[in-house]
Formats: structure tokens, sequence, C-alpha cells
């Protein structure tokens, strides 16, 4: 029986896909690639540009199906699988919703310091001694201390 025309496409899905289907599964072992493949292959023989001799048809689709067969390969080749057990370093959402709520927490207790003892945290934050701090708040060294002390506390929500 000579195979159909290749203008008319259903007829030859009709006459070669069970053909095709078998020749893919035979190369991927897998029914649901196989069909992928064979869907594959006429679509790329109805998008095709050059001409096929209707006594190549089936020959023709083998090539293609082979070759979308091989394509898929290289291309699964390229794909690593990702390991279970990979942790992300990063902090999920509701770690950083908790830091924003503990940094507003802590910048509301810094707010609601004393200006002296805001200052004199700041500045020792900012490395400076006690002594620095002392002299730049004209306040004795001790009470520079104690004005950082009682911030730190403050922050820290020890009253």
């Amino acid at each position: 029986m000579p195979p159909p025309p290749l203008s008319d496409i259903s007829a030859l899905y009709r006459a070669h896909a069970a053909d095709v289907f078998r020749f893919a599964f035979h190369l991927c072992g897998e029914r649901s690639d196989a069909e992928d493949i064979t869907a594959e292959t006429f679509a790329r023989l109805l998008t095709s540009s050059s001409a096929v001799g209707a006594a190549t048809v089936k020959g023709y689709l083998f090539a293609i199906a082979r070759n979308v067969y091989l394509q898929r390969r290289r291309a699964e080749s390229r794909h690593v699988p990702l390991d279970d057990t990979l942790h992300d370093p990063r902090h999920g959402p509701d770690a950083r919703a908790g830091a924003r709520d503990e940094i507003a927490a802590v910048v509301a207790r810094l707010a609601a310091l004393p200006p002296l003892d805001r200052a004199a945290f700041r500045m020792r934050v900012a490395g400076l001694s006690y002594e620095e701090i002392a002299e730049a708040l004209d306040v004795s060294v001790v009470a520079a201390r104690v004005k950082v002390h009682r911030a730190r506390r403050m922050l820290a929500g020890i009253r």
C-alpha cells in the first residue's frame, strides 16, 4: 500500500503513529516519553520545510523521532538533580518578620531613653571610652558608666 500524500497529515498520523510510537518506546523505555516524542515528531513533520518523498516518509519520521530523543537526552544530561538536604542559609519569612519586629522594639526602646542616656549609649557603641563620653556630656566618668548601663538594661527589656 503506498503511503498517503504529505499534504494529508491526519492520514500520515493514522498510518505511521503506531510505528513511530513503538520506535520511540524502544528508544526511551517510558510510555509518556514515547508519546511526547511521537507528538513532537509529527509536529516537526508538519512544520518542516524540506520535501520528503512518499516512499521515505516512515524512515523520515523515524529519523525525526530519533533526533527528538537525542535532543531530550542531551537536555536531560545538563540538568543536575538538587540534593534534598540542601539548606537555604537565608532566614525564612517568619524569621525575617520576627527580626523586623525585634528591631522595631529596640528602636522604640532606644527612642524612649532619656536623651543623655541615649547619647551615652550611642557614643559607647561608636567606640568611645567612658572618659571621652563623660567629657562630651559634661558628666563624671561614673555617671557616664551609669548612663550606658541604664541604656543597655532598658534596651534588653530589663527595668
